[in-house]
């Protein structure tokens, strides 16, 4: 069936204010390079509901919800709630349009997961928090999005719901939401010794999951034979009929809150692998802090999911779009690289495949 791209006008705006990592522009950037490239309006374009109440209840705790309602009507929040609920910290800030926001990233995820029921490939670039607890604010996430999103597959009838997450950084509010539930098994790999410092390679919350912690300087190579030694043999074992991913963009070269190095193309080609082993599939977006990274993967992400031509070079509005993007973590002139306003594409950062990869595979299967 026709692939789908949920998401919502709201994200135009970056919603973070300040020198937050994420006051940049994310999904507003995709979603305008994907007009550009005549890629949106498409046939299976959605726009995200916000979730209700009833539906966040689901997994979020009722106090919570509320404090998190009275924090955004206040634009602040009080001692007792940065220190109950993680609200209002540095990392979790309370910032205009909060609650509507990231009530809309779950809305969309349900709504991706009721259309991926039918037997169809949804992408939700905007979802992928996979940090928030079901009581607190986490790692810039406030609401745990895959958590329903693998929670409506289940409901619309999905019998085993693998989630693999791609991210940077272990998707450790998921992995706590599902341990020990034998309908979903959970397979992260992520940057060791990285926030929060959990998915060590022993942990298996339960038995349903597997870490994959990788060491600094990951390349293509490496990512490569990690996906084809370890996550697709798991993913295989367990025999989904139905896939959640997050494919956090900080993983890729230039992010500046990881130290892992794949290219694009290498995210692009784990997600089609996984998403060709069932007949339903959610794609989400994640982290990713470097915004000509972001646009460009999550851009060419949707290219790849529905079928069409990737250019070798950008329209020139798209390059001067993408020449007009800033952001503080990233030095313009030492860290750009020149195929970040050029194409959407980058080339493949293939290397050695060290040691201890080696070693990362043998243990994650025994």
């Amino acid at each position: 069936m026709t692939p789908e791209f949920v998401s919502s006008p709201i994200y135009r705006e970056t919603g973070y204010r300040g020198n937050h990592p994420l006051a940049i522009q994310r999904i507003g950037s995709v979603l305008t390079l994907c007009e550009q490239l005549g890629w949106l309006p498409h046939p299976g374009y959605l726009d995200s509901p916000a979730a209700t109440r009833e539906q966040l209840l689901q997994f979020h705790d009722a106090a919570y919800l509320d404090a998190l309602i009275a924090a955004d009507a206040r634009g602040k929040a009080h001692p007792q709630e940065r220190e109950t609920y993680a609200l209002g910290t540095l990392e979790n800030p309370i910032f205009p349009g909060l609650y509507q926001r990231a009530a809309t990233s779950v809305g969309g995820s349900i709504l991706a997961a009721e259309r991926a029921a039918q037997r169809r490939t949804v992408y939700h670039p905007s979802g992928g928090t996979h940090h928030a607890l079901h009581n607190r604010a986490s790692g810039f996430c406030f609401f745990n999005d895959p958590v329903f999103a693998v929670l409506t597959l289940l409901q619309q009838g999905k019998q085993r719901v693998l989630y693999v997450d791609l991210d940077a950084h272990h998707g450790d509010g998921v992995e706590a939401a599902f341990a020990g539930d034998e309908r979903v098994f959970l397979i992260s790999t992520h940057e060791a010794n990285r926030w929060p410092f959990t998915g060590l390679v022993e942990d298996r919350a339960g038995g349903n999951a597997r870490n994959l912690p990788v060491p600094r300087n990951l390349n293509d190579t490496e990512m490569d034979r990690i996906m084809a030694e370890a996550v697709l043999p798991l993913a295989r074992r367990f025999a989904p009929d139905a896939v959640v991913i997050t494919c956090g963009a900080d993983p890729l070269l230039g992010d500046p809150l990881s130290s892992l190095e794949l290219s694009n193309t290498c995210l692009w080609d784990a997600v089609m692998a996984l998403v060709g082993l069932v007949p339903s599939a959610v794609v989400l977006g994640g982290g990713g802090y470097n915004p000509w990274t972001v646009a460009r993967c999550w851009t060419g992400l949707w290219g790849r999911i529905a079928g069409l031509t990737i250019p070798d070079r950008l329209p020139p509005a798209s390059v001067a779009y993408l020449q007009s993007l800033t952001s503080d973590l990233v030095d313009d002139e030492d860290d750009m690289l020149p195929w970040w306003h050029e194409t959407l594409a980058d080339p493949r950062n293939d290397g050695p495949v060290r040691p201890e990869i080696d070693t990362l595979i043998r243990t994650v299967l025994a």
